[in-house]
């Protein structure tokens, strides 16, 4: 295990899990590099400098996904980077790629070139999401699922648009998929020192540090938030993954640093506590939070009978701290903290 203190890059250090990550990498006394998109925006700049240690293990780096060369200086000199960031909408400005997918795959391939060249990056963690790892039968376009869920999974990019429930999450689910193919080409390329892992993370629920509700508690929360467009993407991604993986954000970061501290690792490794149908997520709040209403349009649906098959992080020693309860019930309170529930 890694124990002595490290230089660390974290990409999208701004966002739900790149704050919350940057702030437990400080906690361990890690010097850390953080990118933002824009360093002028005051909110976000001084949440990360308001974070215990923060002025003399902290530095902050304008880097952004549309121009992947910018990562470099940050990249040089670390001892691990974690690739955080992700494109959730596509610049129309941009001239040189089309969608966010060509983005993120232009800006994967620079940063692994920035490791790469740098000497002294040990390894790259990538934070992958289970939306690219569909358990459906691509032999049968989608017509039904395989018996359990695990790395060996990849989502099919071929299916109907109906299975995406929107644009927004199709272009997101190929985006994320074809990213994380991309760098797990790494892993087989002769002469490359850098290792790669790919950690597949579930809907991410608990609590927040930001100053708003982030995309991902959203959806979690869509149902008691009686959310239509967060909804649907609940839906949608039970849709293509038989039912929803969730993982507490404290356990979410205590898995991007687990597999930084073993002495070796490489590899695609699903990282979710536990696995529920939208049906069973609405149960739990008309059960233990009556107070809060869900509309009859958003309780949910009962999923298939797919099973989570995933144990690697489980079988390296990883232990999960929170449960479908405790992600659900930090999830309201937190959402109570911010006003959400009149």
């Amino acid at each position: 295990m890694e124990e002595k203190s490290s230089t660390i890059c974290v990409t999208g250090g701004a966002g739900y899990l790149g704050a919350s990550l940057v702030k437990k990498l400080l906690q361990k006394g890690h010097t850390v590099r953080a990118t933002l998109r824009n360093l002028d925006d005051h909110s976000k700049v001084g949440l990360l400098k308001s974070f215990p240690k923060a002025n003399t293990n902290l530095r902050l780096f304008k880097a952004d996904i549309y121009n992947p060369d910018e990562f470099d200086p940050t990249i040089q000199g670390c001892d691990f980077v974690f690739h955080v960031a992700t494109p959730l909408q596509h610049s129309t400005q941009s001239s040189q790629y089309k969608n966010t997918t060509e983005a993120a795959v232009a800006a994967l391939e620079s940063i692994m070139r920035s490791c790469i060249r740098s000497g002294t990056v040990k390894r790259l963690i990538y934070t992958g999401t289970v939306v690219a790892a569909s358990p459906l039968k691509e032999e049968e376009d989608g017509s039904g699922f395989k018996d359990s869920i695990d790395e060996s999974c990849w989502t099919p990019l071929n299916l109907p648009i109906q299975y995406y429930g929107s644009q927004f999450f199709k272009d997101y689910v190929y985006s994320k998929t074809m990213s994380e193919k991309e760098v797990l080409k790494y892993t087989h390329r002769e002469n490359n020192k850098v290792e790669v892992v790919s950690l597949c993370c579930g809907l991410v629920g608990g609590d927040t540090i930001l100053s708003y509700i982030p995309a991902s508690l959203s959806c979690l929360m869509s149902q008691p938030l009686n959310g239509p467009i967060s909804y649907q993407n609940l839906e949608s991604l039970q849709g293509i993954l038989g039912k929803v993986p969730v993982i507490h954000i404290n356990d979410v970061c205590e898995a991007h640093v687990f597999c930084m501290e073993q002495s070796s690792l490489q590899g695609r490794f699903f990282c979710a506590s536990d696995f529920l149908t939208t049906k069973e997520i609405a149960d739990y709040f008309c059960r233990h939070h009556p107070e809060i209403p869900i509309a009859e349009e958003f309780v949910g649906k009962h999923g298939s009978a797919v099973r989570w098959g995933s144990t690697k992080l489980n079988d390296l020693g990883f232990k999960y701290s929170y449960d479908a309860k405790l992600i659900l019930e930090d999830s309201v309170q937190c959402l109570r903290r911010m006003g959400a529930f009149k």
